[in-house]
């Protein structure tokens, strides 16, 4: 009978990928009272290649969540350090500042909430393709086919997805924006608790912050030439390259990592993205990212989400028609974002060339109000 024949679930809402935004999508629209079955590939607990800093604006929206941040052991992060390559050092009181908790924690207890909230998870679930037949979805996957009336994308920086529906970002030349690479370690150091630190290295820069327990997430961005140069040997480049910084050579001489191999992820891109494809509404990563070294990637995902759910609340009551919540749900993404993303590729191309890094840090030493300013250029309100 061919494909068909496994389509044997139906849903309101079918999301694919379990990251901050699809868990944090999939409990708002529970909590409504929508059949909703969220698709990850990984299975919970696992890790992610993520600099694991939340900006204050999502500590009330968490909470709202059912996350009780309050009893949980994770840091509060009230002060930046910015490196140089040639290890100048500025550092400013972070405002309104953040917190520190690791993807492994927090996503695996979004998805205890969701499913208490009666969200359908499904773990080690590859989605092969997102149909959409005119009035309603077919999520394709191995196991099973899911028919919904919403389908919302949430499958990270670059998935098979992506790929197969030739989005832009993809098929794109390799350019300064699409050809980066990602490496997280989990580390034990000797570093202020409440500061997150940025060591700028060439053609790329490293944070470090504490998350839950004694442990540390260190995680860095570079472009793709670095790692060709070492012969593609990660410690190589981290020795080469990285080792150029002093504050970076320190401290990869002092840390102790906690699992051995680092996480990695290849071709990240910051081009724009589209909020919807094939009526499909994206979320996350996977409807645009901020440059990591803004600090507010976790908060935007969060924030993608209620702006999502409020749409397709209305859309599944029949208040508006399925254009409409497309539009408003792109529009209102654009109003909340795109001058964050704009700025944050501006604030990248300030990073990475020495003397570029060397004199911006110079100057914003004795400028503490273009630091306050670049900073809420880049993060939000509570949301």
């Amino acid at each position: 009978m061919g494909p068909l024949a496994l389509e044997e679930e139906l849903y309101d809402v079918a999301i694919t990928g379990g990251g901050l935004a699809g868990l944090a999508l999939s409990i708002q629209l529970s909590q409504l009272g929508y059949k909703v079955v969220l698709l990850e590939k990984e299975q919970y607990p696992f890790h992610k290649v993520c600099g694991e800093y939340i900006s204050m604006e999502s500590w009330d929206f968490l909470q709202g969540l059912g996350l009780a941040l309050e009893r949980m052991d994770i840091s509060r992060i009230k002060r930046l350090q910015v490196s140089a390559i040639n290890g100048k050092v500025l550092e400013h009181d972070l405002s309104p500042g953040g917190f520190g908790i690791s993807r492994y924690i927090l996503d695996d207890s979004l998805c205890s909430i969701a499913r208490s909230a009666g969200v359908r998870v499904e773990e080690s679930t590859k989605v092969d393709d997102i149909v959409f037949t005119g009035n309603d979805f077919i999520t394709r996957t191995a196991k099973k086919n899911y028919r919904s009336r919403v389908a919302c994308g949430s499958f990270g920086k670059r998935s098979n997805i992506d790929i197969k529906w030739k989005r832009s970002f993809v098929t794109i030349a390799k350019s300064r924006l699409n050809n980066y690479v990602g490496v997280k370690y989990h580390v034990k150091t000797s570093f202020p608790a409440d500061m997150i630190a940025l060591h700028n290295f060439s053609n790329g820069y490293c944070g470090i912050s504490k998350i839950e327990e004694d442990k540390y997430c260190l995680c860095y961005l570079t472009k793709a030439t670095n790692l060709l140069r070492a012969g593609e040997s990660i410690p190589a480049m981290e020795q080469k390259v990285l080792g150029q910084n002093p504050h970076l050579k320190k401290l990869f001489s002092e840390m102790e990592i906690v699992y051995r191999a680092p996480l990695t992820i290849s071709r990240i891109s910051f081009d724009k993205k589209k909020q919807v494809e094939n009526n499909v509404l994206m979320v996350g990563d996977a409807a645009g990212m901020i440059t990591p070294l803004c600090g507010n990637g976790m908060s935007m995902a969060l924030h993608a989400s209620k702006l999502a759910a409020k749409q397709i609340d209305l859309f599944l009551q029949q208040k508006i028609g399925r254009e409409e919540m497309e539009n408003l749900y792109s529009h209102e993404w654009r109003q909340q974002f795109a001058k964050r993303l704009q700025m944050g590729r501006g604030i990248q191309r300030l990073f990475g060339q020495s003397w570029l890094t060397n004199s911006f840090i110079q100057i914003a030493k004795s400028s503490p109000r273009l630091v306050n300013y670049l900073i809420s250029q880049t993060h939000g309100s509570s949301f």
